[in-house]
Formats: structure tokens, sequence, C-alpha cells
């Protein structure tokens, strides 16, 4: 039967890029890889905690780590990061410092940037998030999903499939519902696809969001 695999990990090299950049002897490795996980978690809780916002959407797209020997570089993707910036302007050295304590990093300088993504709606995190925030207000997840294809089609991309799998409206039986518009060629290695997988707690159970996005072909 038909073997799935992870689009992103499938294309690395190709199109695809990693998201931690750093090298590691082979007895260091998962220390490394566990503070990467440290780094993107603390991030994501403090922005879960200091921004309330209507839509529920956090906007974060992807957080980049690139290490040196003594230097540690985040970059946070965002859609909207008037939402960090704004209010407090202290609030990224905030964050900085909260990183650290999380880390206990002594002998290693933590430097935090945050960089806007133009067209947000076109990255599967943050369409996930916004699917996410309408199924929790009870939104019918047709309506919710046919919302974000529409929000895509505006960032100007080539295909969307969007697949929600669950107790969907809070029927007994868990079912997956998907929806696909324009092409997404999952098989073409040289395709740029963008993939998230997102899990939302309702008052049913825990819904799965998963999100395709062809992005462009690269000849």
């Amino acid at each position: 039967m038909g073997q799935k695999i992870n689009p992103l990990g499938f294309r690395l090299g190709a199109t695809q890029g990693h998201h931690s950049l750093w090298f590691a002897q082979p007895q260091d490795y998962s220390e490394g890889l566990q503070e990467d996980q440290k780094i993107r978690d603390c991030i994501k809780n403090y922005v879960q905690k200091n921004i309330r916002i209507s839509s529920g959407i956090e906007g974060i797209a992807c957080i980049e780590i690139q290490k040196r020997i003594d230097l540690i570089q985040v970059i946070i993707y965002m859609g909207f990061p008037k939402l960090l910036i704004e209010g407090r302007p202290r609030r990224i050295e905030e964050l900085q410092m909260d990183v650290q304590k999380e880390l206990n990093c002594v002998n290693r300088k933590l430097n935090i940037a945050v960089t806007r993504i133009t067209n947000p709606y076109g990255h599967p995190n943050i369409l996930a998030e916004f699917i996410a925030g309408q199924l929790k207000n009870r939104v019918s997840f047709r309506k919710a999903m046919k919302k974000a294809i529409e929000l895509t089609e505006q960032a100007g991309t080539k295909g969307i499939q969007v697949q929600i799998a669950g107790r969907i409206d809070g029927k007994e039986i868990a079912r997956v519902e998907w929806i696909r518009e324009g092409r997404v060629p999952l098989q073409t290695i040289r395709a740029k696809i963008d993939y998230c997988s997102y899990t939302v707690g309702t008052i049913y159970g825990v819904l799965g969001i998963k999100i395709w996005i062809f992005v462009d072909e690269e000849e």
C-alpha cells in the first residue's frame, strides 16, 4: 500500500534545507538535539503566554537555529512580528533571558532575531494555527478548510491540500476528511512543497491537521 513519507525530509538537499545548522561529535549529538527542542519549545511558550490575540494565531512559521562554538543564533520567522515586538520594546531581550535560563549556557552567547515573512498565509504552520482556532470556536470543519484555501490562494501558491483527522464535529466515530485545490505533486522531488502537521485539542478530543502547500517547481 502507499508508503507515506514526510515531504520535508524527502526533499532535503533538493528544494529543502535544514532548520538547524550545527555540527557535533556523535557522543554530543543527542544533547544538541534536545537543546534545539528546548529552544523551540521555550520560544513557542513565551509567544503563547505573552500574546493574547483574538484569532489565536501565534504566527511562527519556523525557527532556525545556527550554532557555533561560542554563539547560538536563533532566527524566528513570523507572519505577524508586530505581535511580538509591539507593546514592550524589551520583549526580545526578555525572551533571550528566558531561553538562556532554560539552557543555562554559560560560555555561549545567545542571539535572537525576528524576521517577517511576506505571505504569512502561504505557510502551512500559520494556516494550521488558523484552522485550529476556527475548530476550537466550533466553526464547521468544511468552512474552516475552505477559508484556509482561500487565504492560501491569495498568497499566490500553486496548490494546497488540507487534511483533518479525528472526531470531527464531535462525532462518535473518528474519520479523515481532506480537500485539495490546485496541484500537489508529492512524488516530484523538484517540486517545493511545504508541509506541517499540527494537533489541536477540542472538547471532544484531539484532532490532527496536516497541510501540504505546493509553492513552486524548480527547474
